[in-house]
């Protein structure tokens, strides 16, 4: 143990060296080979003569655009943001490291097959040649990126598997009394996670062509839009996390491909029965005891002006680490840990071909958080309900933790893509997921959810779900423009039961007073067609009272309940004098922020950009934008989950769509539309930090340029990385 404790502290110094002019030689004979053409809405269009040279030049443009959360993507990943942000952070260092390590990535990295070796050897040389020619920009604390780096950082969904686990259990089990953590803020009303993925088959187009709508809803900000090239076949336009040298939702010139969030079963919790043998800790398996292994864990965290270490004596079984106690068992957790794989798999994807070469990279089996929508050049469509699904015995409830104890409680290898959730090409002409169940993504022609175990897909029905099936039914002749349309659909499926229900109370109210007070509120709610708009009061009234009744009655909603659940009890377990209550509440609220309560949802759910900071604020004296859609819990296909921050009235957006592409898969060449949420560039100085912001808040789309010859056209700068 000692000897890991020593290799740990040797391995941190390498983070701070210095660069040599040898290094600084090969990276200016590299940036030679790499042409950054900027186009006039300020996207990369980066182009290497080998795809080495396009992952340098790559990276490189992103360090332009946002270094800070390049770094901070990295410092996360490395389990050191402790070292930035002190103490608190500390169980979140602890977290990673229970599952990755530097070593672990270090070994990785030189086993790697020479080609992924020069892909990641091109991030950390475009990285670091980018600080090199920018001595003004000041790091945190990453002065030099390491080429195995992405092996901590394989796979584009940001926390993925880990943020899962609790920060406070950890310290309970693993704590210093003396650590105080961050709170865990509880949202009262939290903005659903997730993303949309249309796709529509020839049958369903005007020209035979196959569509895709790209619409991941992150945090605004969390990934730029940019277009990646090389003379060794790659091509890839789409949105990239920040750090990665691969695009994560996108599409090039063969397929798309579109991720949302899956709720399919990834990992699971253990109990463990220890026992303990003179110094030794054992735990039950069967009939056999098997030794607890012990792993040192040294981290560093920031102390004031000073760096102070604190080490952990982290706990393993085969199922994993253990992450938490439970009255006198051990919880330990199975998860995913495959850097390897899912690096190859997230970038092989991106030189698929088709639907058979992309079906290649999902047998690798390492996208452990991704349902998948595609569609490509030949006319097909497909989903997959996950990827990485491990086999388990269906004679257990695997919503629960396991008795580690039982060897039929361990997992027995991974299912086959063939046997996970799918569908390629369904008789209807289309595929929809809204991080909805998959067994209503065709319609009637969806897979049978007998035909699977439970534990594949347990994802709940929710209103963006509902309002995609109706929308992509109707339509038999779909363009890019009506898959806009589709998009945009402005219909809130949620509203469908609370409304009726909010009406029916008022019925029965007999308090003249609050009749005569709520009378006109409640008519315009009425007549309302449940559609959301800049200029809709009903839109305003409806949102306000929904977010009030629910913050009302929350204690109420049973644990774990999920969108329609929580939608449905809200409609027939609240009270007629709760509901007539929070929509008092709401004229009054409104009536006492905006001087009225009949105010248009537009002038209070606005888009606004002003530092650039991961952090951003608000504020309602500086100009902002007026947005039609809401949050994706009432149904909204376009998220805009917005709230009031310290200081405002008004309600600011801050995640929902971010990057949203439509794109058609001709035979003579792809088309596609996109839109950004404010601009690709994180310096507000900069031109393109809110060039796209009116697009966005309008739902309107700016034209995709993807061929060379249409980029030139449309250039603003050309430049070699290096070059100002």
């Amino acid at each position: 143990m000692k000897k890991i404790i020593v290799l740990l502290l040797l391995s941190a110094p390498v983070f701070g060296q210095q660069f040599t002019k040898e290094e600084i030689t090969r990276w200016k004979n590299q940036a030679k080979q790499v042409t950054i053409i900027r186009d006039t809405w300020g996207i990369p269009h980066v182009y290497g003569r080998t795809d080495a040279d396009a992952v340098f030049g790559f990276l490189y443009a992103q360090c332009e655009d946002d270094f800070e959360r390049v770094e901070m993507n990295y410092i996360t990943a490395t389990a050191r943001l402790a070292e930035v942000e002190g103490e608190s952070k500390l169980y979140h260092d602890l977290r990673t490291r229970l599952f990755y390590d530097t070593l672990q990535a270090i070994a990785i990295y030189k086993e790697s097959p020479a080609w992924l070796k020069r892909l990641c050897d091109g991030f950390a040389d475009g990285t670091n040649y980018y600080l090199y020619t920018h001595p003004e920009v000041k790091p945190k604390l990453l002065k030099r990126f390491q080429p195995w780096m992405p092996f901590l950082f394989s796979e584009g969904s940001i926390g993925g598997d880990l943020e899962s686990i609790s920060v406070n259990r950890l310290k309970e089990f693993y704590g210093f009394g003396e650590v105080v953590l961050e709170p865990e803020v509880v949202d009262l009303n939290p903005e659903p996670r997730g993303s949309n993925g249309f796709a529509i088959a020839p049958s369903r187009t005007a020209n035979g062509n196959a569509l895709l709508l790209i619409n991941p809803h992150t945090s605004f900000y969390f990934r730029p839009e940019v277009h990646i090239n090389s003379e060794e076949g790659l091509n890839a336009y789409g949105a990239v996390t920040w750090g990665q040298f691969f695009v994560y939702q996108g599409f090039n010139e063969h397929c798309g491909w579109m991720h949302t969030t899956s709720q399919a079963d990834v990992l699971d919790e253990y109990l463990e029965s220890i026992v303990k043998r003179n110094d030794s800790l054992f735990y039950r398996h069967g009939t056999v005891l098997k030794p607890v292994t012990l792993k040192k864990i040294k981290l560093a965290y920031k102390e004031g002006d000073k760096k102070s270490y604190k080490e952990f004596s982290a706990r393993y079984t085969h199922h994993g680490p253990v992450i938490a106690k439970q009255d006198e068992q051990w919880v330990t957790l199975s998860m995913m840990v495959e850097p390897m794989k899912a690096l190859t798999q997230s970038y092989q994807r991106t030189k698929a071909q088709g639907l058979e070469d992309y079906k290649k990279t999902m047998e690798l089996k390492a996208n452990s958080s991704n349902n998948t929508v595609f569609a490509d050049k030949h006319g097909n469509i497909a989903y997959w309900h996950g990827n990485f699904i491990p086999k388990r015995n269906t004679n257990y409830d695997w919503t629960k933790p396991l008795n580690g104890n039982d060897p039929e409680t361990d997992w027995q290898g991974l299912h086959e893509v063939s046997e996970i959730v799918h569908s390629y090409n369904p008789p209807n002409g289309w595929i929809q997921n809204c991080n909805s169940t998959p067994y209503t993504l065709a319609g009637k022609d969806s897979p049978n959810k007998n035909n699977y175990p439970t534990y594949m897909a347990p994802d709940a029905q929710n209103a963006r779900g509902i309002n995609a099936e109706k929308v992509l039914q109707r339509e038999s002749s779909f363009t890019l423009n009506k898959l806009i349309r589709a998009a945009n659909d402005p219909y809130l499926s949620g509203f469908e039961e609370l409304i009726p229900a909010l009406i029916s109370a008022f019925e029965t109210c007999t308090d003249k007073q609050l009749i005569a007070k709520l009378k006109e509120p409640i008519g315009l709610l009425t007549s309302w067609d449940r559609s959301y708009g800049i200029k809709s009061v009903p839109t305003t009234l409806a949102v306000y009272w929904g977010q009030e009744l629910r913050q009302k009655i929350s204690s109420r909603i049973p644990p774990g309940s999920d969108q329609l659940n929580i939608i449905h009890f809200m409609a027939t377990q609240s009270s007629n004098e709760e509901r007539l209550d929070a929509l008092e509440k709401t004229v009054d609220g409104l009536q006492l922020d905006f001087g009225t309560w009949v105010v248009g949802w537009g002038e209070v759910n606005r888009f606004q950009r002003l530092t650039g900071s991961i952090h951003e604020t608000y504020n309602d004296l500086k100009p902002s934008l007026p947005v039609g859609s809401t949050s994706s819990f009432w149904g909204s296909l376009a998220a805009f989950g917005s709230r009031k921050f310290q200081g405002t009235n008004k309600m600011y957006g801050y995640v929902g769509n971010s990057f949203v592409a439509v794109v058609e898969f001709g035979k003579e060449g792809v088309k596609a539309k996109s839109v950004l949420a404010g601009g690709n560039n994180n310096n507000p100085l900069s031109k393109h930090f809110t060039d796209q912001a009116e697009l966005f808040s309008q739902g309107k789309f700016k034209d995709v340029w993807f061929y060379k010859k249409d980029v030139v056209k449309h250039a603003e700068r050309t430049y070699h990385p290096g070059k100002k």
